[in-house]
């Protein structure tokens, strides 16, 4: 059984901070503030991920998945200590 999931149009957290528009790059983002006193926990929550269009889906295996609607609506996978989605955003 296929879980179909249409993609769902980017959103600004509370933050303020536009969430997937391919850029990540809003000038109320904590990134564009950074200082030695920001907790990084700031950027912790669902409210900085998309749920269809967050930097993970850049690469050609998620976008034919979103495709083919091979999509599950599980929680999303998280990996305690690898981050695999570095340096795959283009």
């Amino acid at each position: 059984m296929k879980d179909k999931k249409s993609k769902k149009e980017p959103f600004v957290n509370q933050s303020g901070v536009v969430i997937g528009d391919h850029f990540y790059d809003s000038p109320n983002s904590p990134l564009n503030n950074w200082n030695k006193d920001t907790d990084p926990a700031i950027m912790s929550g669902d409210q900085w991920v998309h749920p269809t269009n967050d930097i993970g889906w850049n690469t050609r295996e998620n976008q034919e998945l979103l495709k083919e609607g091979k999509l599950s609506n599980k929680e999303r996978f998280m990996h305690p200590t690898k981050d695999v989605s570095y340096r795959k955003d283009y």
